[in-house]
C-alpha cells in the first residue's frame, strides 16, 4: 500500500504577523502546544518556512508559507496491527469516530494483547497507508456499544482532550436498567471511589473523587426502563455505579448488578450521541447511533 503523505497544516504570513517568529505563528495562529512543536522540530520535514527547514526563531516575512507536520514521525505505542472488526461512522485527516462493538477492549491490557480498538486501528491505519499511532481521546468499557472519537495525531489528540468535561465535548449514552429511576429525571452528584481489595470494582464513597450525571427516562418496558445518561465527570464506571446507587443497576451487569447472559452478556449501555468540536477546523460536528438490537429486545 503506497503510503499517505504525511498531515500537515500551513498558513500564508499576512501583513499583521510579518515579522513574528515561527513559534509564535505556530502557537497564536496553528495553536500548537510547545510539547508538539518541540516533537516536530527534529525531524526533517518538521517545519518548513517556504519550504526550507527552519529553527523555531526565525522572524517571518510577508507572503510566506509556514508549513509544519502534525503527523506522527514514528510510530512510538508498540501497538500491534491486527485485523478486526471496526465500524467507521465518521473519517477525515485528524480523527476517527468509530462505532465500538460490545466486548471488544479499547487498550492492550492483561489477556488481550491483539484483539483491541487499537489493534483493529493499527491494521486499518496500515492497510491504508496512513502513518498515524494509536492516539485515544477517551474509552469506553469493554462491554459499552457505541461512539468513539480517536485521534489521527498529537495534535488533535491534545485539542480533543482539552475539550473533555466541557460544552464542546459532550457525551449521552443509553442505558437499560433494571426497574425505573425516581424520579424520572435527575441529577446523580455522589462522588465515586475504588473498593478496598478490588482492582476493578467502584463504589460512591464520600470520600471518593467528584462524580456528577445527568439521567432521564425514556421508556419503560418489561420491569426495566430505557434511560439517557449524559456525564458531567468520567470516572471509571460512573454510569454503573450511579445507576446501581439509585436502585436501578443495569441489566446484565456482572459487577453493580446480577449476570444473566442469557438475557445479555454484558451491561446494557451504549454510546448513542457524541458532539465535539472539530481540533483543527473548529467547526461543530455531532453524530448518533439508534439502540443496539440486543438492549432493545430488553424492553
Amino acid at each position: 500500500m503506497e503510503q499517505q503523505p504525511p498531515r500537515r497544516l500551513s498558513l500564508t504570513v499576512s501583513a499583521g504577523q510579518a515579522g513574528e517568529t515561527v513559534d509564535t505563528l505556530l502557537r497564536r495562529s496553528l495553536g500548537l502546544s510547545g510539547t508538539v512543536i518541540r516533537r516536530v522540530k527534529w525531524l526533517e520535514d518538521g517545519i518548513l518556512l517556504d519550504g526550507v527547514r527552519v529553527h523555531t526563531n526565525r522572524r517571518t516575512a510577508e507572503g510566506q508559507v509556514l508549513s509544519v507536520r502534525v503527523a506522527d514521525g514514528s510510530l512510538r505505542s508498540g501497538m500491534v496491527p491486527v485485523p478486526g472488526p471496526l465500524d467507521i461512522v465518521y473519517e477525515d485527516q485528524d480523527l476517527l469516530v468509530v462505532n465500538k462493538a460490545p466486548g471488544v477492549p479499547c487498550h492492550p491490557g492483561p489477556g488481550h494483547y491483539s484483539d483491541t480498538l487499537g489493534n483493529f486501528i493499527a491494521y486499518y491505519y496500515k492497510t491504508k497507508g496512513i502513518l498515524a499511532d494509536f492516539h485515544p481521546v477517551h474509552r469506553l468499557d469493554r462491554g459499552t456499544s457505541g461512539l468513539l472519537v480517536v485521534a489521527k495525531h498529537p495534535h488533535a489528540q491534545e485539542g480533543l482532550k482539552g475539550q473533555l468535561h466541557t460544552p464542546q465535548f459532550r457525551r449521552w449514552y443509553l442505558a437499560v436498567c433494571q426497574g425505573a429511576p425516581e424520579p424520572a429525571a435527575g441529577v446523580i452528584d455522589a462522588p465515586i471511589g475504588p473498593v478496598p481489595g478490588s482492582l476493578m470494582e467502584r463504589r460512591v464513597d464520600p470520600a471518593g473523587q467528584r462524580a456528577r450525571t445527568h439521567y432521564r427516562v425514556l421508556g419503560t418496558g418489561s420491569g426495566r426502563a430505557l434511560v439517557e445518561l449524559e456525564l458531567d465527570t468520567g470516572r471509571t464506571h460512573q454510569i454503573r455505579v450511579h445507576m446501581a446507587h439509585l436502585g436501578c443497576p443495569l441489566t446484565g451487569d456482572f459487577l453493580y448488578g446480577v449476570e444473566d447472559p442469557e438475557l445479555i452478556p454484558r451491561p446494557a449501555l451504549h454510546s448513542a450521541r457524541l458532539a465535539l468540536r472539530h481540533p483543527v477546523t473548529g467547526e461543530d460536528m455531532a453524530w448518533s447511533l439508534p439502540l443496539p438490537e440486543d438492549m432493545a429486545r430488553l424492553l
